[in-house]
């Protein structure tokens, strides 16, 4: 994945000769590497211990829960489980940062780390796209589709998303290596494509956001009409309205966390391609830094969209500590209706 690249904040007189008709002023650089290591490594470190509290909690509830996992709730558990993967390598690159980028854990470590974010990447966005399909298949193709939604479907379908995010990040394994950085002489961990770097971006945009998002927003938008005019013929409306919220949550928080840092990525793209001559000027290019660490946040966010909104998830947590006489089983997001096996 070529976008989240220690040589794209580096090799710092490359980026702007290629971008820029002047070149960088040494101060200003300075004060931006300065800025980035004061704000970058706490802002990483809070990320981790927050985002793996909470989806090792997601994990823990669904993996000690007595009851036969629902579709949503596998899902669920394997998506906790893909930002996991990426969370536990954020404490490099922030110290890597911290260090005045400077790699100190060596090459294999560096395809690891890269290796990872890619894993968490690519099995994350399909198997978010995966529960929009689930929720369509529910909710707008009810009847129709109600052979397609068993749980060992979803068990297969997740398996097959972490040999597609493996797959996806051999390219880190073999071009993740370790080069002195152009400006200061330091050894840094990049990416390194050589000439396939334009291929590497465009299959990143293309693969990585372009197409789960078509199939996020169709879904989505399907399961949105269903629930409004569900809402026309019910009287009960209250039951509509927390579910219609949560598609609309779920679309948006993926939007915002994402789509920023692939327009920027594509954008790069068609640049190197001289099909658009704007200049990447400073401030351009920390806002694409910016866009790049939003990323980040969505592991973050997703325990608490996708299972702490859930209308049975604080049941399952009490159920942990009791033993009821009769256990109502249900879902986690509550707008499913069971699967068979």
């Amino acid at each position: 994945m070529e976008p989240l690249n220690f040589s794209m904040i580096t090799t710092t007189t490359k980026a702007w000769s290629d971008n820029s008709t002047a070149p960088p002023n040494p101060t200003d650089w300075e004060d931006q590497l300065t800025l980035a290591r004061n704000i970058v490594p706490p802002y990483m470190f809070i990320l981790c211990a927050l985002g793996l509290l909470g989806n090792s909690f997601v994990l823990l509830v669904f993996l000690a829960q007595k009851d036969r996992l629902t579709i949503p709730e596998i899902y669920l558990g394997n998506l906790a489980l893909a930002d996991i993967v990426l969370l536990v390598v954020l404490p490099f690159w922030a110290m890597t940062i911290r260090h005045h980028f400077v790699w100190h854990y060596g090459e294999a470590m560096c395809k690891i780390m890269y290796s990872s974010i890619n894993v968490n990447f690519y099995t994350s966005i399909y198997i978010i796209a995966m529960v929009s399909v689930d929720r369509y298949l529910a909710l707008v193709q009810t009847m129709r589709a109600r052979w397609l939604r068993r749980t060992m479907y979803a068990k297969v379908i997740c398996v097959v998303m972490w040999l597609w995010g493996f797959f996806m990040s051999t390219p880190n394994l073999v071009y993740g290596t370790l080069n002195y950085a152009s400006v200061n002489g330091t050894l840094i961990c990049v990416m390194d494509y050589g000439p396939t770097q334009r291929l590497a971006h465009i299959a990143f945009s293309v693969l990585g956001f372009a197409l789960p998002v078509v199939v996020i927003v169709f879904c989505s938008g399907a399961v949105i009409r269903a629930l409004n005019r569900r809402r026309t013929v019910c009287s009960d409306q209250g039951s509509d309205r927390k579910p219609t919220t949560l598609v609309f949550a779920v679309t948006t928080l993926f939007l915002v966390c994402w789509a920023p840092h692939h327009v920027f990525n594509f954008l790069d793209v068609l640049r190197k391609l001289a099909i658009v001559k704007a200049p990447w000027g400073p401030a351009l290019f920390i806002v694409h830094k910016v866009a790049m660490y939003m990323v980040f946040l969505n592991s973050v966010l997703n325990p608490v969209l996708y299972v702490f909104f859930g209308k049975y998830f604080w049941k399952k947590v009490s159920a942990l500590f009791r033993k009821p006489k009769h256990h109502h089983h249900g879902d986690v997001i509550g707008v499913y209706s069971h699967a068979p096996s």
